[in-house]
């Protein structure tokens, strides 16, 4: 196949690669359609009738772009959080965020500390700046603090990334836990604290916006795209010092948001008794995925997410023929990459319909292997 001669030595090295294989590519390629659609950690409960009702009367608008200041969302963010607008900064999703965090540190050769099993998609922006990934094992199923701490301090890396709660886990660390592990991060290294799944972790598990605010080698990034259900909208923020958060605006696609995304953010902040609602119905999604689990003779591990792992015993290889046999009667759900971690299956939260058919399925499929 042949391509343009004069790409960079960097690109011309990299693999084309999607960090995911959607539910869209799988019934391409297997001729399979996906009846519940419970592998990519969306919010199947969807978004809130206002958020609905936000998206269609902006779409007579779309014909505009969005500010590209993004004022009104970083106005209604600081109310919100408790913050100051010039604290924040706007991308679309984590993932682009993420990708511009990566481009103003990372040059060819430096090292990242992250963990084993963490977002694929930092990683692939990672290795598509030349960035060099070090990577630390897990601890009982969850980021290891003291190991990461140790590599940020052996190697004096640029940039360090830990998520609490975590995925593909659903494991989290205390909020103490963290404000401390933040805090003997040098400050020589930029940490990125991946903070998607806070709205769906419990108590005392997220640190308060103070305990970090004034922490200029700190980001955190949060999402619309998970108990808000806007994971189609792309709509992401990250929190830091005001200079810190500036600094995407040297980078950041300007005119990136999309009008009818920002309305959309705007509209869910505003109708936070359906936010809390929609938290209730995730949880209960993850006890019925739990007894599901259970019935089966598979055990699932403790969650603060909007989705389940499943232990199933034995191998990633095990795990794969239940991903797969699954995906044959229309339930798509996702694992783990990498061991020991992909003993386990990853099943999101869902509506009722969706439930059943995981509970349909699951028996049949570990039956068949």
């Amino acid at each position: 196949m042949t391509a343009f001669s004069r790409f960079t030595p960097l690109v011309n090295a990299l693999p084309a690669s999607v960090p995911f294989v959607g539910p869209e590519a799988i019934e391409r390629n297997r001729g399979l359609a996906v009846r519940a659609r419970i592998g990519a950690n969306e919010n199947g409960f969807g978004p809130a009738p206002s958020v609905l009702q936000a998206i269609a009367e902006a779409a007579h608008s779309t014909w505009k772009y969005n500010d590209p200041e993004n004022f009104a969302l970083k106005q209604a963010l600081a109310v919100h959080l408790g913050c100051q607008p010039d604290n924040l900064a706007i991308g679309e999703g984590i993932d682009s965020l993420l990708g511009q965090i990566v481009r103003l540190v990372i040059e060819p050769g430096l090292g990242v500390v992250t963990s084993y099993g963490a977002y694929p998609t930092f990683n692939f922006h990672v290795t598509g700046y030349g960035g060099r990934l070090i990577a630390m094992p897990y601890a009982d199923d969850r980021e290891d603090l003291n190991a990461l701490l140790d590599a940020i301090r052996r190697e004096n890396p640029p940039l360090a990334y830990f998520a609490n709660p975590d995925n593909p886990m659903g494991s989290w660390w205390d909020a103490d836990s963290v404000v401390a592990f933040a805090r003997s991060v040098p400050e020589t290294t930029l940490l990125i604290l991946d903070e998607a799944y806070c709205e769906t972790a419990p108590k005392g598990a997220t640190p308060s916006i103070d305990a970090l605010i004034d922490r200029p080698n700190v980001i955190r990034t949060r999402t619309f795209s998970k108990a808000y259900g806007l994971a189609g909208a792309r709509i992401g923020y990250a929190v830091s010092t005001p200079g810190t958060a500036a600094a995407f605006d040297k980078i950041r696609n300007h005119f990136g948001m999309a009008r009818i995304s920002t309305e959309a953010a705007l509209a869910a902040l505003a109708d936070q008794p359906y936010l809390e609602n929609v938290i209730g119905k995730i949880a209960a999604s993850r006890d019925r995925i739990a007894d599901i689990a259970k019935s089966n003779g598979l055990v699932s591990l403790p969650s603060a997410t909007n989705f389940v792992a499943i232990d199933c015993g034995r191998d990633g290889t095990y795990s794969k023929a239940i991903v797969d046999g699954l995906m044959e009667h229309g339930v798509f759900i996702r694992m783990p990459g990498v061991a020991p971690l992909n003993r386990c299956i990853r099943v999101s939260a869902g509506p009722e319909s969706d439930m059943a058919l995981l509970e349909e399925a699951l028996p049949v499929v570990l039956k068949s292997l």
